[in-house]
């Protein structure tokens, strides 16, 4: 074979190569279960450095929930 088709050939295995990276990159970047896990992850090594901030927020979404719901009972209906 020339010169030529083998210059040829390793461009093309270099680009077949290339572009199976970038299909492997996107799938990562794509994969919502592996995602997910990677933000539970971060989520639950924050609470165990320093949960202060996860119990306020969740009191505080208690009390807006327990708002709205008293709102709801207790406000007067109109017609």
């Amino acid at each position: 074979m020339s010169e030529a088709t083998e210059a040829a050939k390793a461009a093309a295995r270099q680009a077949r190569h290339q572009v199976a990276d970038t299909l492997d990159q996107l799938e990562d970047k794509f994969n919502v279960p592996k995602r997910t896990g990677e933000l539970v992850d971060k989520a639950k090594a924050a609470y165990e450095k320093n949960p202060v901030p996860w119990i306020i927020g969740g009191a505080a979404v208690a009390i807006i929930a327990v708002g709205l719901v008293a709102w709801a009972i207790f406000s007067p209906d109109e017609d």
